[in-house]
């Protein structure tokens, strides 16, 4: 695995290399995968893990399979900026990887990042023994409680319903080039973790926590049920939010070289009202139309989701969405006049816009389809389903 430095900043980290820490236990068990400082202005991911690393050197406890750390964006992290020439957590798209390896010199600061931290991905799946999970840490601009975000596949919603958190769904209709989604397409369980606002101390106990819990959930550092309970109280630090499924359903995106401030004072899933001025952007001031649920208000300079609405999803439709997939419905879809598989795989479906106006968006979300505009008059929409190595989890701790 290749091993970058960045060196010492007594404000964030302390020298961290590429791999943060690596424990293969002395049993057979799961690969437990966390990424941190993939924005480097976001170092709580990667102090939290060399806590977690210098607490295993100290413990007899046997350990199950294998727990690797690894940081993400060193130049930016050295730095302490978001990025340097742009995000590496949006550019994650396989023709970006296929055209950096037949030509590495079109490559500035964050191609040649995603490059080495493919290089990592590829080689512990090659070494190591499923089942894998592979988690990325992140802290936010704003204030906000903990939450994960995750692309909606049946498994990676049974593993996220363990923990005593917020779960957003649908993340990847508005958000593209996210590490997490190509690891999520190879089918594995990947899922991002928010632990707080940048910069706050609580975001690396948060995060340290977090870890432990995942450990313990995954087998890898068994806990009896008394100490997952314990782990799991440490998790559950909020009593405002409800630990419930809640879905995207908006995004402001802000475009290229456009102006945008979000108004001070507001939190992550706050409720605002009707009428509420939110934002300013080069035509004015933003108001909500309706009564609104916020998430993830943009207050840092780089970065273009303005902001985004949520709602909370009900449990009926979370339980007919898992049947109707687990019956392969899907297959329906594409009797319909305008829609067809987009590849024999049967991983995607095409959608001609003219048709899908009749179509709510509920019913492919239903099934597991999210919407990608692929031209002017078609809608690529993406399963993860077909791809999911469900078989790989059977008989873990969690289900």
């Amino acid at each position: 695995m290749q091993s970058s430095l960045v060196k010492k900043n007594s404000r964030t980290i302390e020298s961290v290399q590429r791999v943060i820490g690596h424990v293969k236990g002395e049993f057979k068990g799961p690969t437990v995968v966390f990424f941190g400082g993939v924005h480097g202005n976001e170092p709580a991911g990667v102090v939290a893990l060399q806590r977690v690393f210098s607490a295993l050197k100290n413990t007899s406890s046997p350990c199950f399979g294998e727990f690797f750390g690894i940081a993400g964006n060193l130049p930016a992290l050295e730095k302490e900026i978001r990025f340097l020439d742009e995000d590496l957590n949006r550019i994650w798209f396989p023709h970006r990887l296929e055209s950096l390896h037949r030509d590495s010199s079109v490559q500035n600061a964050e191609t040649g990042e995603m490059l080495a931290l493919y290089q990592c991905i590829k080689d512990i799946l090659a070494t190591a023994s499923p089942p894998f999970y592979f988690i990325d840490i992140h802290t936010t601009s704003g204030e906000t409680e903990p939450f994960i975000v995750v692309n909606d596949s049946l498994l990676n919603r049974k593993f996220t319903s363990s923990y005593p958190l917020p779960v957003i769904l649908g993340i990847e209709e508005y958000l593209t080039g996210a590490m997490l989604s190509y690891i999520n397409e190879l089918g594995y369980v990947a899922f991002g973790y928010e632990s707080g606002k940048h910069k706050d101390p609580e975001a690396i106990t948060n995060a340290e926590n977090f870890i432990w819990y995942t450990l313990g959930l995954t087998g890898f550092y068994p806990l009896d049920a008394k100490g997952i309970d314990k782990a799991k109280a440490k998790l559950d630090v909020s009593n405002i939010t409800s630990k419930r499924f809640y879905e995207i359903y908006h995004q402001y995106l802000i475009k290229e070289g456009a102006y945008f401030k979000m108004l001070p004072g507001f939190e992550n899933f706050q409720i605002v009202p009707k009428g509420q001025a939110i934002a300013v952007n080069g035509k004015g001031t933003i108001l909500t139309r309706k009564k609104r649920q916020l998430f993830m208000p943009l207050y840092q300079k780089k970065g273009r989701e303005g902001f985004y609405f949520i709602r909370s999803v009900p449990k009926f439709f979370l339980w007919v969405s898992k049947y109707l997939r687990m019956l392969g419905a899907d297959t329906l879809l594409v009797a319909l006049p305008g829609i067809k598989w987009a590849s024999s795989k049967k991983e995607a479906i095409l959608v001609d816009r003219r048709i899908a106006r009749f179509f709510a968006k509920s019913i492919f979300h239903l099934l597991g389809y999210r919407t990608r505009q692929a031209g002017k008059n078609l809608f690529i929409l993406k399963n993860r389903e077909r791809s999911s190595r469900t078989w790989e989890y059977e008989n873990t701790p969690w289900q």
